[in-house]
């Protein structure tokens, strides 16, 4: 049976040119405030403004070699809609996007715009997960999972062989951890290039799905309310394969509060002139609260996405004033 490790190997090699190789920054404000080298893994800066680019290439560049189907299904919140919309195009691949119906317009928009189509169904998104899954079995349609899915978690995974041939050394990783895919797969790289590497998955505290069912020991429901970091949103599906891989590879996880968050997506965008989201700001938002602990070391945090509304990044920067 093929590893993650080579799955993210074989991921690494076969998603270019449509994948970008993301610059490794160091934060010279950040290093500054909290006296260590603070590493910040710019993976916002991929054509569709999010990491999920990785995963969604790597399953649809397989269905395309397969050549068996011309269709794909998926469900998403947004930034894993617009990666599957632009990933499509390139092989050629018909795609619908699954979303509830109290998805923002801006992101049905944006997908479609994209090329997809939009499907609009249920409360939330894993009603529109499970919805997505049912038809895509029944119609015998490929389903490109957000994050349940290996070769998913594979794509996801080259931001870690990155980082470790852009890095002589990181310490610790800070990584938002939504439905495990980003963690489970970069996690397992750095795991395997940097073994002494301290692996941080961080979440907001007002969703702590995967947090939580690490700490039960078993996939759990987990109430959730709202937070600037709605792209790690949505409970974790029943059965997926991230929550194996995501208790083998963290190391300690952490939940900030949502000024916490706010704070650090001021601190990047004074920093480093970049508009981050929310769950790129959480990640961060870890690093700086355990930073101490790092002191003359190397830290590195995955600015995973991009893809705010205007309205929601200036109302997290009236929060974090003074």
């Amino acid at each position: 049976m093929t590893s993650l490790i080579e799955r993210i190997e074989d991921a690494h090699r076969a998603i270019r040119p449509h994948v970008l190789v993301t610059p490794l920054n160091r934060s010279q404000r950040l290093s500054a405030a909290l006296g260590c080298d603070v590493l910040l893994k710019a993976d916002h800066l991929q054509p569709t403004g999010s990491f999920k680019l990785r995963g969604a290439t790597n399953k649809i560049r397989l269905v395309a070699r397969d050549g068996t189907h011309r269709q794909v299904l998926t469900a998403s919140t947004g930034n894993h809609g617009r990666a599957v919309a632009y990933a499509s195009t390139r092989f050629g691949i018909d795609a619908t996007v699954y979303m509830a119906n109290d998805t923002h317009p801006d992101n049905v928009s944006t997908i479609r715009s994209l090329g997809a189509k939009v499907h609009l169904t249920g409360d939330n998104a894993l009603d529109a997960e499970l919805a997505a899954r049912r038809d895509a079995e029944r119609q015998g349609i490929p389903y490109v999972a957000p994050y349940n899915d290996l070769d998913t978690m594979a794509g996801q995974g080259t931001i870690g062989l990155e980082m470790a041939e852009q890095a002589e050394r990181i310490d610790a990783v800070f990584i938002c951890v939504g439905g495990g895919g980003l963690m489970g797969g970069a996690g397992a790289a750095l795991k395997h290039r940097f073994p002494g590497i301290h692996v941080v998955g961080v979440s907001p505290q007002a969703s702590r799905c995967m947090l939580d069912s690490l700490e039960a020991g078993e996939i759990v429901a987990t109430p959730e309310f709202e937070t600037l970091s709605d792209h790690s949103t949505g409970a974790v599906e029943p059965g997926s394969v991230t929550f194996p891989a995501c208790q083998q590879v963290i190391d300690e996880t952490l939940a900030v509060s949502e000024l916490e968050i706010a704070q650090a997506m001021r601190e990047v965008a004074t920093g480093e002139q970049w508009m981050i989201e929310g769950a790129a700001g959480v990640a961060v938002a870890g690093l700086r609260r355990l930073a101490d602990r790092y002191r003359g070391g190397t830290v590195a945090a995955v600015l995973c996405g991009r893809n705010v509304e205007l309205e929601t990044f200036l109302g997290a920067m009236a929060m974090s004033a003074g």
